[in-house]
């Protein structure tokens, strides 16, 4: 069982920084994939980054390649999300979430445990 918290959001104006984190329970937890998703009112959630169980491997959205890094931090047990050039399109809910995969996982349905979100607003 691994429980997520998510923390960092916020509101910021377009091209501004935030930095998401997620800590993790659970003596496991470097065992499991991790991803960032995203949900905006009316739409459907989607993929945003994930991290392999070494993290040697990432991967991003089309949608925010070049401006969202995805680390994490086995002995801490926590993963971070730093989001740099935010433009309002990316204002949302943002999830972490764990994939007993261990791979980098792109797809919801990979994924075996949620964080309740935290809100990322950017201001125009």
């Amino acid at each position: 069982q691994v429980q997520l918290v998510e923390s960092g959001g916020g509101l910021v104006q377009a091209g501004g920084s935030l930095r998401l984190s997620c800590a993790a329970s659970g003596r496991t937890f470097r065992n499991y994939a991790m991803g960032w998703f995203r949900q905006a009112p009316g739409k459907e959630r989607e993929f945003v980054a994930s991290i392999s169980w070494r993290g040697g491997i990432t991967s991003n959205a089309d949608s925010v390649k070049g401006r969202f890094t995805i680390s994490r931090d086995n002995a801490k047990n926590t993963v971070s999300l730093q989001m740099n050039s935010l433009k309002p399109e990316d204002t949302a809910v943002y999830y972490c979430a764990a994939s007993r995969s261990g791979t980098s996982a792109l797809r919801m349905y990979e994924y075996d445990y949620w964080g309740q979100g935290t809100q990322v607003t950017v201001s125009s």
